[in-house]
Order: C-alpha cells, then sequence, then structure tokens
C-alpha cells in the first residue's frame, strides 16, 4: 500500500531478548516498553505462556497471573519491536551502500598487500667511490639507506620479496677528475648479474668532466630470487680512473630507488 514519507530501513535488524532473574512474584520490569502483551513472546520454563491469559504487558511493566518461584527459568523475545544492530551482516555492502564523497580524515585505512607499493627503497651512495677503471662497468656501493619498507635491499643490491611488476630509478655522478678526460659515460642497473637496462652519454671534443645520467625502467620480479643492482661505466680520454660522487655539501648525487606498482 502507498504511503507518505521515506522507505522504511528493516535491513540489519534482530529481536531482542530479555532474561529475568526469577522470584516469588508477579510483577516484572522490561528493558523496553511495549504497548500490550501481544508485542511479547514470554517463557516460563522454556514453556510459550498465552499473551492476555499468562500475563499481561503494558509500558515497561510485566505482570504474570501466577506468581514464579526463584528456580524457574524465565525470558521474553520482543516481537514488537526490532533493535538495530550495529554492524551489518557480512559481504552486505557494496558500492551503492557507500557515499560519493568520504571523509577518512580521523581514520585509520589498511590496504591489501596489492594495494600499497611495497616493497620499496631508496638509498644513496654515502661518500666518493673511487679508483674505478676506465671503461669497464662498475657496481656502484650504494650504502645509505633512506627507506626499505621490507628489509629487500641490502649489500649493494635490491631483493624484493613479493612477484610484480617494479618501478626502478637510479642516477650517477660520474667524475672523470679533469675536464679534458671525460669521453663517454653509461649507467646500467643489472637483473641476476647482467645489464637489462644501458643508458649511454657521448661528449664531443671532451668537453667535460661530470656527468650525472638518470635511468628508469619498468621490471618483472619473481619475488623470490631476482635481485637488482646499479652500475656505471666511464670512458677516459687518457685511460685512467673515475669516481661516482657520494653525499656532498648537503647533497645527494648518486642514489638507486624502486617500489613495486599497484595491481600489477
Amino acid at each position: 500500500m502507498p504511503f507518505i514519507g521515506n522507505q522504511p530501513a528493516e535491513s540489519y535488524s534482530a529481536f531482542q531478548k530479555q532474561d529475568f532473574s526469577t522470584s516469588a512474584t508477579t510483577s516484572y520490569t522490561l528493558d523496553n516498553p511495549v504497548a500490550n502483551a501481544n508485542e511479547l513472546a514470554l517463557f516460563i520454563n522454556f514453556v510459550r505462556q498465552e499473551p492476555t491469559t499468562a500475563y499481561s504487558a503494558s509500558g515497561t511493566s510485566l505482570t504474570l497471573t501466577s506468581a514464579t518461584s526463584s528456580s524457574d527459568d524465565m525470558y521474553c523475545v520482543y516481537l514488537g519491536k526490532a533493535v538495530q544492530t550495529v554492524n551489518p551482516p557480512n559481504a552486505s555492502v557494496g558500492t551503492s551502500q557507500l557515499s560519493s564523497s568520504l571523509d577518512l580524515s580521523s581514520k585509520t585505512v589498511t590496504l591489501a598487500n596489492n594495494m600499497t607499493n611495497t616493497p620499496a627503497f631508496y638509498a644513496y651512495l654515502g661518500s666518493d667511490q673511487t679508483g674505478i677503471g676506465d671503461d669497464t662497468a662498475a657496481k656502484i656501493t650504494i650504502d645509505t639507506e633512506v627507506l626499505d619498507t621490507d628489509n629487500c635491499f641490502a649489500s649493494n643490491k635490491f631483493t624484493p620479496t613479493t612477484a610484480g611488476k617494479y618501478f626502478l630509478y637510479a642516477c650517477i655522478n660520474l667524475d672523470s677528475g679533469n675536464f679534458s678526460q671525460l669521453r663517454a659515460c653509461e649507467v646500467y642497473i643489472y637483473k641476476n648479474g647482467s645489464s637489462i637496462l644501458h643508458s649511454t652519454n657521448n661528449l664531443v671534443e671532451n668537453m667535460g668532466r661530470k656527468l650525472s645520467p638518470y635511468v628508469s625502467v619498468v621490471v618483472d620480479a619473481n619475488g623470490s630470487s631476482d635481485y637488482f643492482e646499479l652500475y656505471g661505466q666511464l670512458n677516459t680520454n687518457g685511460g685512467g680512473t673515475w669516481s661516482a660522487t657520494g653525499y656532498t655539501s648537503s647533497q645527494i648525487r648518486t642514489y638507486f630507488g624502486g617500489y613495486k606498482l599497484i595491481g600489477a
């Protein structure tokens, strides 16, 4: 039948039960007010009593026709009052029940593992790595951690413990030590001991001393044995040695970082 007003909310409701401490009396107090005895199902010694004949009820007063004893078991179920529970049933809330705008500023949200950018790490070269041979790829000793969410970075290499796709990035500040020596520099990211990313910078007429190439790549990791390292190479004009510049004048010059991509 049509009605005026909002649709009644009947979901997530449960009938309330009240247990009584019995004694030699006919009068008891209800936890919830009722209009009459028909709004209660009263049980004495597990036998349901007939409303208006065995008992009457009004407001919070329950009156029995015959007195109980202290050994009786008595309880009632409120039929006319459905008390709403705080929590809805499991798996009953979907996107249509959510507001289009949610304020979570005072809440704590815990995300599933596949919804976070972890494992993640970021580390840098703490001091200069010197005496590196000319025109030879050398592993950079990234030794100072800033971030390592899952303890996956150690001994200059990143070994992610969760399978998926990872975004890796790095920069090496390569120093030939002489403005007339630098000819070309290269940056590599290695996976399991072999190069998977190679960036090359060549100089015209050997005019330069330092370069800071930046590289990045998206790569798969199996979550168990795959590991990643940072390598650099510099070709000098005189066949000497070169250096990777570490933390200098409160600035990070050479670094390596990465994180797992969400949903990948």
